[in-house]
């Protein structure tokens, strides 16, 4: 008789287990959603790097950057953009070669929160070997170390985007 006393308790527990499962897979209830137009009050800031010598990438970027003016813009929410290139990349924001000058040049006059910024260090470096001296595009700027930029641009909480 005993034996059934327990075999009954142990049916019992394992009774409650199952019926109080339900309560603990439940998930937690999601975040609310964020409002279409939110009260964002910082800029959303974000870094574009470009180190390749290839238009398809070159373009890419510049895709990236037309699409956060545009998406940011519908939300009514601040926003900058700044494409760094060095490398192989300088060649985007080179005045004699870049195969994406006219881009440059539309997107500088249309989206003032996009800039443009290109290596001093590769500028030097390309200048010597091709001797003669190399100028960038009007919209670009020179920094004096592209990487330098970018690791300072995301040590100030900039987002780092590599297309």
């Amino acid at each position: 008789m005993h034996s059934v006393f327990k075999a009954a308790g142990i049916a019992a527990t394992a009774l409650a287990a199952v019926v109080a499962l339900p309560a603990l897979t439940r998930s937690q209830p999601a975040s609310p959603p964020v409002p279409a137009h939110s009260a964002w009050k910082s800029t959303h800031r974000v870094v574009i790097q470009v180190t390749q010598n290839d238009p398809a990438v070159m373009n890419m970027a510049l895709n990236n950057a037309e699409n956060l003016v545009k998406f940011y813009k519908d939300k009514g929410e601040p926003l900058q953009v700044e494409l760094v290139a060095y490398g192989a990349g300088l060649a985007m924001v080179r005045d004699d070669n870049s195969p994406v000058k006219d881009r440059l040049a539309a997107i500088a006059g249309s989206a003032k929160n996009v800039t443009f910024t290109g290596c001093g260090n590769t500028l030097t470096a390309q200048s010597k070997q091709e001797n003669k001296e190399i100028r960038l595009v009007p919209e670009a700027h020179i920094v004096t170390a592209g990487i330098a930029r970018i690791v300072e641009l995301q040590e100030q909480g900039w987002t780092y985007v590599r297309p």
